[in-house]
């Protein structure tokens, strides 16, 4: 079989979860960032597709989410920013709001990575039982194979996270060790 050609999805690598004092900041979440950019560097060093999938909302509207979270990643706010040196960069790199958990869930990254031609993604960021979770879930009910290192993602509630693991690798994709990953991005 011909090797797929894979994408790196980075989810939510923004402010609000990496700077410290903003609202979704916990301890140990600085822990993925090595592990995401040596991710991102095999991606644009093959010239893969890398899609920052970033929760972004719209400013004076409703927004089904505040049901249930405060109002939080506002387009322009500075907790819905890229943080640090994560800002796309290249031609093969976009961004893909997302208002909701999962980066395919009413977005058109589905049909972008199709048009790619791309069959498996790789999927690093924050946090595992939520964001990666439902992601990887969603990839799978698109049609791609969904692959999260382990090294590249966690959660401030580690045995939530350990458990999506678990439910990722046995019924929707698998978890790999970085340098599997990598590997796969080169």
């Amino acid at each position: 079989m011909q090797n797929p050609r894979t994408a790196l999805i980075l989810v939510d690598v923004i402010n609000s979860f990496f700077e410290a004092g903003q609202p979704n900041h916990y301890p140990g979440v600085e822990d993925v960032l090595e592990p995401m950019r040596a991710l991102r560097a095999a991606a644009r060093r093959s010239g893969s597709v890398v899609v920052h999938a970033v929760e972004r909302h719209r400013p004076g509207f409703d927004d089904f989410e505040w049901r249930k979270l405060p109002v939080h990643h506002l387009e322009g706010a500075a907790d819905a920013g890229f943080f640090a040196d994560f800002s796309p960069l290249g031609a093969n790199e976009t961004v893909v709001w997302k208002r909701r958990f999962s980066a395919f869930f009413a977005t058109d990254l589905a049909l972008l990575l199709t048009e790619q031609g791309v069959s498996r993604v790789v999927i690093a960021g924050v946090k595992t039982n939520v964001c990666i979770r439902a992601t990887a879930q969603d990839a799978f009910a698109n049609g791609f194979e969904p692959v999260v290192p382990r090294e590249a993602t966690n959660s401030n509630r580690p045995h939530l996270a350990e458990a999506s693991l678990e439910d990722i690798h046995r019924y929707m994709g698998r978890v790999v060790p970085l340098a599997e990953a990598i590997e796969m991005l080169s």
